[in-house]
């Protein structure tokens, strides 16, 4: 298969990008520069341009662009890139899908489990309505944005994501260096619910909705039984054979991150219902196995 992605340079694409092509699909990367190979095609999400020769033939789109959560600090400006990121990208991948005379079969757009807020103690899947707070808001506009895509008939799934485990980027990036140096510990009090995936688990979980046609909407990319921190901050520990031993207080959180340290500290306890019943397969459904996959 004929395969675009967009954010094919950052962990969850690059990951993906690699496995397609291990596989025989041809993959066509969208880049915001001049394109230097012919596997590559040019758009400019904050303009709404997208090559549409980058999209002709391609039986499936994974649109997986959008600056990092955790990158910067929250400012006005930066929460503005965000969304826009998003919003905007979204938006311009979908209006141009649809567009073409012979649109792809399958959009599948980036989500995050963001979307259902601060949750607490309660289990979450698909269903669950989403939350309060500005990531909840931006999940909501960036789902929104694909309507063009569902309007035109094209099967659109929406990845929602939890923490990625894996050491070469994001949340589990850092933390691993930390841990290492024994300087890890539970952040706040550690009894705030983080839904996790393995970087192979992800990867195959993307593939998997590609390739079943029953799958679409809201899809969460989350290990079976989501974890506490503190469970986390223990596997942690066990795995890597290092003491735990260091808590992050609260304060000190808000301090650092500032509006960030709200959804570090909040619960998000999301289940992957609808990946279970449409039939997939974890490879490393427990946090140690996910700790030992990334290692």
């Amino acid at each position: 298969m004929r395969i675009a992605v967009t954010g094919a340079t950052g962990l969850i694409g690059s990951a993906l990008v690699r496995s397609l092509r291990a596989d025989g699909h041809e993959v066509v990367r969208f880049v915001r520069r001049e394109p230097v190979g012919a596997d590559e095609a040019r758009w400019d999400p904050a303009r709404g341009h997208v090559d549409p020769a980058g999209l002709a033939g391609c039986g499936a789109v994974v649109h997986l662009a959008g600056a990092g959560i955790g990158d910067h600090r929250w400012t006005a400006a930066y929460k503005k890139e965000i969304r826009d990121s998003r919003v905007l990208g979204t938006a311009a991948i979908a209006r141009a899908a649809a567009a073409l005379d012979e649109p792809p079969a399958v959009l599948v757009s980036g989500s995050a489990v963001g979307y259902y807020g601060d949750t607490g103690d309660r289990v979450v899947d698909e269903d669950a309505p989403a939350g309060q707070g500005f990531l909840p808001s931006v999940c909501v506009e960036w789902e929104a944005a694909a309507a063009p895509a569902r309007d035109a008939g094209i099967r659109t799934a929406f990845a929602r994501t939890g923490l990625v485990v894996a050491r070469e980027g994001g949340a589990w990036g850092r933390m691993f260096p930390l841990f290492r140096a024994g300087l890890g510990g539970r952040l706040g009090n550690g009894r705030q619910y983080w839904s996790y995936i393995s970087l192979r688990d992800e990867v195959a979980a993307l593939r998997h909705i590609i390739d079943t046609p029953g799958v679409e909407g809201p899809v969460n990319l989350t290990a079976p039984e989501p974890l506490t921190n503190r469970q986390v901050t223990a596997a942690m520990g066990r795995v890597l054979r290092r003491p735990a031993l260091l808590p992050v207080p609260a304060p000190a959180l808000r301090i650092v991150l500032g509006e960030l340290s709200g959804d570090v500290l909040g619960s998000q306890r999301a289940r992957p219902a609808r990946l279970l019943e449409s039939g997939f397969v974890f490879r490393d459904p427990g946090i140690e196995q996910a700790i030992r996959a990334a290692l």
